[in-house]
């Protein structure tokens, strides 16, 4: 069986000529003929070389790798019951699915907390989340989540001043930071993450001191790329500033040769990358610790899909620094531009890295060490995969991170209310009326809520408070049917391996298994 797609994908733009004869070991057409123009991607590759590394269109798009892992939650089932309750009188009449509680808390002092177990993960400089920022972050705040804003911001931010290499105003970040705030009615949070310009910059201590951010994150990766981030640049003005704030600007922007060609048409956008950080125990430790008399409430730890070391790095390291919240991001993560076959074809996959965080945290809880609380992250999008990834990592994990989907209902979202100005709304929606009240079945309820406010919230806002709204209901319909009425009481005996395969990778019995002692002392009573 082959997990990987060769040669083609929506991606890069690509496909094969022959798409029903495709060599399983290549990805290239069975035959290859002469006169070909060019449709895959190393076709592609032949005129446009490096550009076809990345996901197109950039600045509109996200994306995910399309490798067909060999395990993933599908490999695993949720095992109801029909006895008991737990957080609840076991009465028909009490024991309801509305009665069931998602609320929680985040942190070493539990001081965040949450309606939904919902963390959104950084998203950074890229233009799909500049551009739908406003109902992304709105439609956070007002769900009661977490909301991450991601790296390169400030830098990135032409209106940016930075002096003596520290950044001291950004209207994008400060845009982003209280375009939450303005709507947080004290749940959730904003979190501001960076990676090493960011550190250099001292965006964080900026965000802390000025705009009033209580929560920052370090940055070691994603389960997109284990590179620095990437942009398109279209303004040749704009690559020699990125230049000069410290960035690596493929082609040089500064090279006459380069400078002719862009201008010429030779080539359209420069690629920004970020550095890559170099772990190290004391400098970490130093960092938070920096952080802390910056005045961070509270410090939580980004990892992506890097080796079993690096997790274990990540799992210790968050442990004696006593960090508030640790995220773990499997491999294959959706992002706005990561390199299309690193996307697919590096680290570890969720499941497998969602086990191994689990064993390395079971290890220092039972040395009765600290252990930070866990977040899971990959391709978390409904319900029973939200359920799934609690359960699998429970005790520890008291979130889900989700990136793409929240971004995709705000985008979604936003579009819906364009067409509804515009008096084009598409047939597929305009069956279910044709205004925001009518479209949007939380628009009454959020209309109550927040009175003549309603008016300012964007589409794209109610477009992500409707998604949570369907997760939140789907959620508690699932720890009802395992009679669990609160977060806290999700275990990892809720779930059920339906293979011997996926239970060896995680821990999780075997679903002809399950229940054996209890079973025994049943059909023996």
């Amino acid at each position: 069986m082959s997990y990987t797609k060769l040669n083609r994908s929506a991606a890069t733009l690509t496909k094969n000529r022959t798409e029903g004869s495709i060599s399983s070991l290549s990805g290239m057409c069975v035959t290859c003929v002469d006169g070909c123009i060019g449709m895959c991607e190393i076709g592609k590759s032949a005129y446009r070389g490096a550009e076809v590394l990345y996901p197109q269109p950039f600045g509109i798009i996200t994306a995910g790798a399309e490798k067909d892992y060999p395990y993933d939650l599908s490999h695993f089932s949720v095992m109801g019951t029909a006895a008991g309750a737990y957080g609840c009188e076991a009465d028909s009449d009490k024991a309801t699915f509305e009665k069931v509680t998602t609320e929680t808390t985040i942190g070493r002092n539990k001081d965040i907390k949450l309606k939904l177990p919902f963390v959104v993960p950084g998203m950074g400089s890229t233009n799909v989340a500049k551009n739908n920022w406003e109902g992304l972050a709105i439609g956070t705040a007002i769900s009661g989540c977490i909301l991450t804003v991601g790296e390169n911001v400030c830098a990135m931010d032409e209106e940016s001043e930075i002096k003596n290499g520290r950044v001291l105003r950004s209207p994008d970040m400060e845009m982003r930071v209280r375009s939450f705030q303005n709507w947080s009615d004290g749940y959730g949070d904003v979190v501001v993450q960076a990676n090493v310009e960011d550190g250099r910059l001292a965006v964080q201590e900026y965000a802390i001191d000025k705009l009033g951010v209580e929560t920052v994150e370090l940055k070691w990766g994603q389960g997109a790329k284990d590179i620095g981030g990437e942009v398109k640049i279209k303004s040749l003005k704009k690559a020699q500033e990125l230049k000069r704030r410290g960035y690596i600007v493929l082609p040089d922007p500064e090279d006459p040769n380069t400078i002719q060609a862009f201008e010429k048409g030779s080539f359209k956008e420069f690629e920004r990358h970020s550095r890559m950080g170099m772990v190290e125990e004391e400098s970490f430790m130093k960092r938070v610790e920096e952080l802390r008399k910056a005045g961070a409430k509270r410090v939580f730890l980004k990892t992506g899909a890097y080796r079993p070391a690096d997790l274990a790095r990540a799992v210790k390291y968050a442990s004696k620094a006593k960090l508030d919240m640790l995220t773990v991001d499997g491999a294959g993560g959706g992002t706005g531009m990561s390199p299309w076959r690193m996307m697919n074809e590096w680290g570890i996959p969720c499941v497998e890295i969602w086990s191994l965080t689990y064993q390395y945290a079971h290890k220092l809880a039972k040395k009765g060490e600290y252990v930070p609380d866990l977040v899971f992250a990959g391709g978390i999008t409904f319900e029973d995969q939200i359920f799934k990834a609690l359960a699998l990592g429970a005790p520890y994990v008291k979130a889900v991170g989700m990136a793409r989907s929240p971004l995709a209902a705000a985008m979604v979202g936003k579009t819906i209310g364009k067409r509804i100005t515009e008096g084009q709304i598409p047939v597929y929606v305009e069956r279910f009326g044709s205004s925001v009240e009518e479209i949007f079945v939380t628009a009454p309820e959020l209309k109550r809520r927040f009175g003549k406010k309603f008016a300012e919230l964007p589409p794209g806002a109610l477009g992500v408070y409707s998604y949570f709204k369907r997760l939140s209901q789907g959620v508690r319909q699932f720890m009802a049917g395992n009679r669990k009425f609160g977060l806290s009481y999700i275990s990892r005996d809720d779930i059920a391996s339906l293979t011997k395969e996926a239970s060896d990778i995680s821990g999780i019995p075997y679903i002809m298994d399950c229940d054996k002692d209890e079973v025994e002392k049943i059909l023996k009573g």
